[in-house]
């Protein structure tokens, strides 16, 4: 049973890096997202026509990673979030996050007894397949799994001090498009009202003694989002980054082939 490495790279003082898997759910994912020395990955089922059969492929992928894989679930619902941890999942990200109480829930679906509520039921993937100490199973799991609500909405951000200071919460991340579309801004990031909620949120988690995640689509943003005080980072998901390298790579063939001709 592996260690949360996300949760290792903080405690380190680093800022953990991962990125998102929605559309190559691959065997060889696993391995290759390992060659970029990522700390963690976000596999989601929000956005994606993954299910749990193809999440518990991936996360027995993952295995063979020492990379923190994190399930961002469908909906903060208890099958969904009991059932991913079960699978071998070392934390949940869930989306649209609108109050404390929403949070609770969330953490006590994630964590055993008597920090939470999650049914026992030992010696599957999520335990190697042995049967551990219960006791010290328990303590060790509900230290080295990560929460992470996502803060996406106007409720959202009204009720941010409860959830921050909701306890078995790590991370407030916000899903920018979400949030701004709420706004009535969409994708208006450098909206003077959309820095302000993007700064308030990494200032509340940073208060709470909490971390702040977020996932820029440019370099340009990582360094905005950096120094606003965001210190978990997801770059890109895989369509979109796999996408962007086919096309510079292709085009600048394209112009070295057309020079030939």
């Amino acid at each position: 049973m592996k260690p949360n490495r996300l949760k290792k790279a903080a405690a380190e003082g680093r800022i953990p890096l991962g990125h998102m898997i929605w559309e190559f759910g691959t065997r060889g994912i696993a391995k290759i997202a390992e060659s970029a020395d990522l700390d963690f990955i976000l596999l989601d089922m929000e956005h994606s026509e993954f299910d749990t059969d193809r999440i518990a492929d991936l996360l027995a992928w993952f295995k063979a990673t020492d990379i923190a894989p994190i399930v961002r679930v469908p909906q903060t619902l208890y099958h969904f979030v009991a059932r991913v941890m079960d699978g071998g999942a070392l934390g949940v990200m869930c989306a649209n996050v609108e109050s404390g109480e929403q949070a609770a829930r969330i953490v006590g679906a994630c964590k055993y007894p008597p920090t939470g509520w999650r049914g026992v039921g030992l010696g599957g993937a999520h335990t190697d397949y042995k049967n551990p100490d219960p006791v010290t199973y328990f303590n060790w799991a509900n230290t080295n799994s990560t929460v992470i609500c996502q803060i996406e909405s106007v409720k959202g951000l009204a009720n941010l001090e409860e959830i921050a200071a909701t306890p078995g919460v790590d991370i407030l991340w916000v899903g920018h498009f979400d949030l701004t579309t709420s706004m009535g801004i969409p994708g208006q990031f450098h909206n003077p009202d959309a820095i302000a909620a993007l700064k308030r949120v990494a200032d509340t988690a940073k208060a709470h003694g909490k971390l702040a995640g977020i996932q820029p689509g440019t370099m340009e943003q990582a360094n905005e989002w950096l120094d606003m005080g965001y210190n978990v980072i997801s770059w890109k998901a895989d369509s979109g980054l796999y996408g962007n390298a086919l096309r510079t790579e292709i085009g600048t063939l394209r112009e070295r082939v057309k020079a030939r001709s």
